[in-house]
């Protein structure tokens, strides 16, 4: 029994090691700023979460970049959030690209981004497994507590390996 105790305890503090490691204790960084315009090469996206669609858009763009068709960071535009709207998606899934004069691949086209509009923007470094949900739950608790109120238009990109950034615009009152 004492072996089975020394066991679970070495299981979990290798547990929590790894949770660290990968950012599972980051607090993201969140304020209010101004956008900046981005174009978003992609495919548009309407469907269940859990649609296997959903899974080959994404694979598809990091096919993109590791294949070397476009030049930029994975980055996707969401209209809508599944939680509120019973797990249907409507999102542009694809690479966020330095400027609109590119060659895009197959299947692909360029939605642009305004800028000069107020924005919740949040940054954390975590693994891309954890920072979606790290991300969003920053961005809606620091909205409740700053009684801003959110547009439904989610942009979300990861310029580096173990960070991802947010932007919501704010509504105009």
């Amino acid at each position: 029994m004492k072996n089975f105790l020394y066991i679970m305890a070495g299981v979990a503090i290798i547990l929590l090691v790894l949770y660290t490691y990968i950012g599972g204790f980051t607090a993201p960084d969140v304020k209010v700023k101004t956008s900046e315009e981005m174009y978003v090469a992609g495919q548009p996206f309407i469907g269940s979460v859990d649609d296997e669609a959903l899974g080959k858009a994404f694979q598809r763009a990091a096919e993109v970049l590791d294949k070397n068709e476009l030049e930029g960071v994975l980055g996707n535009i969401y209209y809508n959030d599944p939680d509120k709207s019973g797990d249907s998606l409507r999102a542009f899934i694809g690479v966020i690209v330095p400027d609109s004069n590119v060659a895009l691949p197959a299947g692909y086209t360029l939605r642009t981004v305004p800028g000069g509009r107020k924005v919740v923007h949040v940054e954390v470094n975590a693994n891309v497994v954890l920072s979606p949900r790290k991300l969003y739950a920053a961005a809606f608790d620091f909205a409740k507590e700053e009684k801003l109120k959110l547009e439904e238009f989610y942009v979300e990109w990861f310029p580096e390996d173990d960070r991802g950034v947010l932007e919501v615009p704010v509504k105009q009152q």
